[in-house]
């Protein structure tokens, strides 16, 4: 991926989310509130895997931790729009027992590794937080197909899927993540 293309997904984020208002999600816990019910949570998910730093990371890295993970690919308007605030809710509240992990879905590692390379130099390293290449060799997780980008997982402290989100993250899934690290 090109500095060039890296930019103009950041320039176009605004007219992505205006253009497109149709989300789909997945929100066992949503539906069951809407319902007045309680759902228990969804299944327990696993990822293990190497981050851009070539670190070894894991979901059981963050044990006890409410996770947020999210996938996308680097040339997405959308994708690059969610992970800037995601980045926001992160810096705020990663001392709260709170882990946001990215989750590159590119084909290319050279794009995902620009893509890393762009970031060094355009993001504080505080607002920084851990992203793995799917499709790197050892990469394993159980989230199964991702057809749409991004397409986020809040997880529980036991790292039960709590939501799936298929495109924007809405306001009312940000105030229940925010309550779950209350």
């Amino acid at each position: 991926m090109h500095k060039r293309v890296f930019l103009q997904a950041c320039a176009a984020t605004t007219l992505a989310a205006a253009v497109h208002p149709l989300v789909h999600a997945q929100a066992t816990a949503a539906t069951a509130a809407a319902a007045g019910a309680s759902a228990p949570p969804g299944p327990r998910h696993t990822l293990s895997g190497t981050s851009s730093e070539g670190k070894p990371v894991a979901l059981t890295d963050f044990a006890g931790k409410v996770c947020l993970v999210s996938f996308f690919t680097a040339g997405c308007a959308l994708c690059t729009n969610e992970l800037r605030l995601m980045r926001e809710f992160y810096t705020n509240n990663r001392q709260r027992d709170f882990v946001l992990l990215g989750v590159n879905m590119d084909e290319k590692s050279t794009d995902f590794m620009q893509y890393i390379e762009l970031l060094k130099v355009s993001v504080p390293a505080e607002q920084r937080f851990p992203i793995a290449w799917r499709n790197a060799a050892g990469h394993q997780d159980s989230f199964g197909a991702i057809t749409r980008r991004p397409t986020h997982f809040v997880l529980n402290r036991q790292h039960q899927q709590v939501l799936r989100r298929e495109g924007n993250f809405q306001p009312t899934d940000w105030d229940d993540l925010w309550a779950s690290i209350a």
